[in-house]
């Protein structure tokens, strides 16, 4: 019997998670059956997830970064990466803000619903207003101080430190790269056969990813709010999921065909995994270890451009959730009473676009930087209240599409470095 590819799995354990969590909350004991019987695999699905993460981002960015071999080299991929991505990010803003302005949303919501979603979600809505606040008693440069580490193993011990441990683990790359080869030869080896290993174990995991994923599906809809709340913001979730589904399947098969040089439905048939454990996980950084699989394995992509431009991508390249912010914006203000101005739309844009790039790569940061964005135009961030009840949902497509533009950008680098792909299994 012919085994069913992966992303099959992955897709048929989504759709029974959705059906089987639709039939159970029918019955009293339902909810409580899936918290406590079901949706513990699905943590335990995540958990492995970021359980591999740091040590891929380190043995592979390490390995990626010395098999360049030359600085120059690691500079312009850098700056041409980083480029890159602050050019799809600004995209993406700017066609969220179109399509909010265009459809109008926040005309959809009535007064009594407004009353009722504010009143039932403030207080999650107030915990988030907290977190900003703290963070904003520090200076403007503290976002810069936050990126080199004072305790490897303290940032290492929790994933929304990506950062920091990206900027020890290129100290580390550039310093073995300085040194003469004779000295770190065996070291190299140790960390290409390190590398082997961590990629098996993702392999491991892989063979939970059906389960898992059903284990999540299932709590979602057990954790779901009221429908007549869903039914409320259907025109603005519209709104951000048709703004992402322009950026996934038309910008980026564009800039995929006529940058990358490659087929845009092969490259989606191969990247399906990784979009599909993001969908079910919202988290960037969990989902790496099966993008990087997927992109070098499946799609072809050098290593030493994917070990590079996807951990990078994974911490501050968040297109979907960049074109989230400014829909959401946009719409609170409408549902508020607001006309806003070019000049605030404009800094809409710029805020979301440099929030987007410290949004920790976990699930619901977008919400946090959603209180930044609202106070650069001067919008109550309670109003945040309005789309908590539809964030889990939504974060789960924006997050598919996170995904979906690092493995697009490491693709346009691979070919600028003047690579071809050469993909190591099909399907």
């Amino acid at each position: 019997m012919k085994k069913i590819k992966m992303h099959w799995q992955i897709a048929i354990g989504i759709i029974l998670g959705v059906l089987v969590g639709v039939l159970l909350i029918q019955f009293n004991w339902g909810n409580k059956f899936i918290l406590d019987w079901i949706k513990p695999f699905g943590t335990i699905f995540i958990n492995l997830l970021k359980l591999i993460a740091i040590p891929l981002i380190i043995v592979s960015l390490i390995k990626g970064v010395t098999d360049l071999k030359d600085i120059n080299k690691l500079s312009k991929m850098g700056i041409k990466t980083i480029g890159i991505y602050l050019l799809t990010t600004v995209l993406a803003v700017a066609v969220g803000l179109l399509l909010v302005n265009t459809i109008k949303p926040g005309r959809f919501i009535s007064a009594q619903t407004r009353t009722e979603m504010l009143a039932t979600f403030g207080q999650n809505t107030n915990e988030k207003i907290e977190q900003v606040a703290v963070a904003k008693t520090h200076g403007p440069l503290q976002a810069l101080v936050d990126i080199v580490p004072e305790n490897l193993m303290y940032s290492a011990s929790y994933n929304g430190n990506m950062l920091q441990i990206i900027f020890f683990t290129l100290l580390f790359g550039i310093s073995m790269v300085l040194l003469p080869e004779v000295k770190t030869i065996h070291l190299k080896k140790v960390f290409e056969g390190a590398n082997d290993v961590i990629m098996k174990i993702v392999d491991i995991i892989m063979l939970f990813a059906p389960f898992g994923v059903f284990a999540l599906m299932a709590s979602l809809i057990a954790e779901s709010p009221s429908v007549d709340i869903f039914k409320a913001l259907a025109t603005y979730g519209f709104t951000v999921i048709l703004g992402l589904g322009l950026l996934v399947y038309l910008i980026y098969p564009f800039l995929l065909k006529f940058w990358g040089g490659v087929n845009p439905i092969l490259f989606y048939k191969n990247l399906a995994p990784a979009q599909l454990v993001a969908f079910t996980t919202s988290s960037s950084a969990a989902t790496l270890p099966i993008t990087m699989e997927c992109v070098e394995e499946k799609i072809g992509v050098h290593k030493e451009v994917s070990s590079f431009v996807l951990p990078i991508g994974a911490t501050i390249n968040m297109d979907g959730t960049s074109l989230y912010q400014g829909v959401a914006a946009v719409f609170i203000a409408q549902v508020l009473g607001y006309d806003l101005s070019l000049m605030q739309q404009l800094s809409i844009l710029m805020t979301a676009t440099l929030a987007s790039i410290g949004a920790a790569a976990v699930p619901g940061a977008g919400i946090l930087m959603l209180v930044i964005v609202l106070e650069s135009i001067n919008i109550n961030p309670a109003g945040i209240a309005l789309i908590i009840a539809v964030d889990r949902p939504l974060d789960m497509f924006r997050t598919a599409t996170n995904v979906s533009g690092d493995a697009m950008v490491s693709v346009i680098i691979n070919k600028i470095s003047g690579n071809s792909l050469t993909p190591k299994t099909s399907g």
